[in-house]
């Protein structure tokens, strides 16, 4: 064998050496977990991020992610009970799938298991939602609920067919009307509008007219506690004037029961003096004292028996000087 043809041999070897080595060689993102396939069964020792080797055409590896991840379906049909056909343009399923339940999902329902577990469900579970409701509560009414329904649905059949995959939002767009009914809609909406500003604007009339009259009562009720304050005041008032006057009148009946008292004691004593002092010698003395003072002479027999000795025995004649003066 000549050397130009060890040299090709040697550069064939060496070429199919660098195929088999790119082939083996791979890489897993962060986030991912790569599942192995030998002649078509799936291994059951997952590779994490990284580079890897594993035996070229013979294995093949598929890269499972296992953080959160969002999955769009577009487009979903659905028939409301009425019989109108809507269309939702998109629904987000942001769901997240555990590495330990990696394997276990992907032998059951393949790498694609969001095709299964996710797309499909979502399909039948919407229909059902619109099946059993008007195009009024699917569009309007029932429209904000219609994610939560969807996201419970989801996770009670995943907790039964692949416990490890979790749902953690549903997000559903507004979905598409016949042009016409979509109209009357909008005219209905543009109704409902005006009867709510007119709601409004009526509950502000009442509102203003409701403070207004608490203003009114306010004011009322503080016009009459003065009022009231000022009665009282003017009550305790008369009152003072009244114990005044009570205790001034007290006094001056004290005062004067006092004075009477006084001058009832004075004429007790000036009595209870003349008594004692009124004997028969003392009026004897008094009398001749009078009848010395008197400056007129009388003369004859009938002299006032106030100037004679009174006696039991008969009259007699006698004469008598009396002076008074």
């Amino acid at each position: 064998m000549t050397m130009p043809h060890v040299g090709a041999v040697f550069a064939t070897i060496a070429g199919v050496m660098a195929i088999l080595l790119h082939s083996s060689i791979h890489k897993i993102e962060e986030g991912h977990l790569a599942v192995y396939y030998r002649g078509g069964a799936l291994l059951t020792s997952p590779n994490g991020p990284g580079y890897h080797i594993m035996l070229p055409f013979i294995t093949t590896y598929r890269s499972v992610q296992t953080t959160l991840q969002t999955d769009e379906i577009k487009n979903v049909p659905c028939g409301t009970s009425g019989g109108v056909m809507i269309y939702f343009d998109r629904i987000e399923v942001v769901n997240m799938l555990v590495p330990s339940a990696v394997v276990d999902i992907v032998r059951n329902y393949t790498a694609d298991y969001d095709k299964t577990l996710i797309f499909n469900k979502i399909h039948h579970e919407l229909n059902q939602f619109c099946s059993v409701h008007t195009l009024q509560e699917v569009y309007i009414e029932l429209f904000d609920i219609i994610d939560e329904n969807l996201k419970t649905a989801l996770q009670k059949d995943l907790n039964a067919m692949a416990p490890g995959l979790t749902i953690q939002a549903v997000r559903v767009t507004k979905p598409k009307i016949p042009e016409a009914i979509r109209r009357n809609f909008e005219l209905m909406e543009a109704e409902k509008t005006r009867l709510l500003i007119t709601a409004q604007t009526q509950k502000v009339v009442e509102k203003e007219a409701e403070t207004e009259r608490k203003k009114a009562i306010i004011e009322a009720q503080k016009v009459a506690q003065v009022a009231e304050i000022q009665y009282k005041q003017k009550v305790m008032e008369k009152e003072t004037e009244k114990k005044i006057s009570e205790i001034e009148d007290a006094a001056f009946l004290a005062r004067e029961k006092a004075k009477a008292d006084a001058e009832y004691y004075t004429a007790a004593k000036s009595a209870e003096a003349n008594r004692l002092k009124l004997t028969p010698e003392y009026l004897e003395l008094m009398k001749y004292q009078a009848i010395a003072a008197n400056s007129k002479i009388y003369f004859g027999q009938d002299i006032p028996n106030m100037f004679v000795e009174g006696t039991n025995g008969p009259p007699h004649q006698t004469c008598s000087l009396t002076y008074f003066s």
